[in-house]
């Protein structure tokens, strides 16, 4: 059994759906018998995409481009009628440096991560309201835009301002009249898509259906944090590490305590589940 949107007819648009979480969703639900829309920037791998027994539109679309998802939109409502999955998923996973460096690529990476999510809700979302019947939409986090492991600071940003926007979503959604509309965060860990960088899938990480997986039954359950695992960890594990994260705040610890040396003691026997506090 899935959620109501999740059902054969309805319509579901995701962006980044060439490669990785989106295309083996588009794949997941067109075999549900659902229409779906795939939209991402890059024309050629999209042009690759075979969904065969769906009815599939296939949009070129910049998501950082405020008008380009205006008319994917319109293309989607056009083509079937009304839209009821909205997966903001497209993202990318460059490095362009430390917060002082590299201005012009800090906002290239935000105008699509960040940016390119807001611009999904807001010419999508109106539409969905006032279509008759249940409406999802699911927008992808990371786990990095939670615990904000040193690395990659601009990506960290960007999934951060993703998950602050859904927990905002949802909490207005909810205050619409017959909350017909819910919104989601995916919070997929360890994946092997293209932006891990490598050929074969690393024995750690999940492969892309089990995020899938994670999402169509999280949305079932109607949970708003759609956690995933991978082949390294475990929920006990991600659960302390996201209680330390939010300790640094309440205890007033430095900044990104758990990478700071004078505190990876304090931190290793926390994360084993042994009380400690810092020196």
């Amino acid at each position: 059994m899935h959620h109501p949107a999740f059902q054969p007819g309805r319509t579901a648009v995701i962006t980044g759906a060439a490669s990785g979480i989106g295309l083996a969703a588009a794949r997941r639900l067109a075999a549900l018998g659902m229409n779906v829309v795939m939209a991402d920037r890059d024309a050629a791998a999209l042009a690759g995409v075979g969904l065969d027994g769906a009815r599939v539109l296939a949009k070129v679309v910049d998501v950082a481009r405020a008008d380009e998802v205006r008319g994917l939109q319109a293309a989607a409502v056009a083509a079937f009628g009304g839209v009821h999955v909205l997966l903001n998923n497209a993202a990318v996973g460059n490095n362009p440096g430390k917060p002082w460096e590299n201005g012009e690529a800090w906002e290239a990476l935000l105008g699509i991560n960040l940016a390119g999510v807001m611009h999904g809700v807001q010419a999508f979302v109106p539409a969905m309201l006032a279509q008759d019947g249940p409406a999802v939409v699911v927008n992808t986090g990371s786990k990095q835009g939670i615990t904000l492991p040193p690395g990659n600071s601009a990506y960290n940003v960007s999934k951060a301002g993703v998950k602050a926007f859904t927990e905002l979503l949802a909490h207005e959604l909810r205050q619409v009249a017959g909350a017909r509309v819910s919104a989601h965060l995916l919070v997929p860990g360890f994946t092997y898509t293209g932006m891990t960088g490598k050929a074969e899938k690393p024995a750690g990480a999940w492969d892309a259906d089990q995020v899938v997986d994670v999402m169509l039954a999280g949305v079932e359950r109607g949970d708003f944090y759609l956690w995933c695992l991978d082949h390294e960890t475990t929920r006990a594990r991600d659960e302390r590490r996201i209680a330390w994260a939010a300790g640094d705040v309440i205890e007033g610890r430095p900044a990104l305590s758990r990478w700071h040396p004078e505190y990876a003691a304090a931190f290793a026997a926390f994360l084993a589940g042994e009380s400690a506090t810092a020196a």
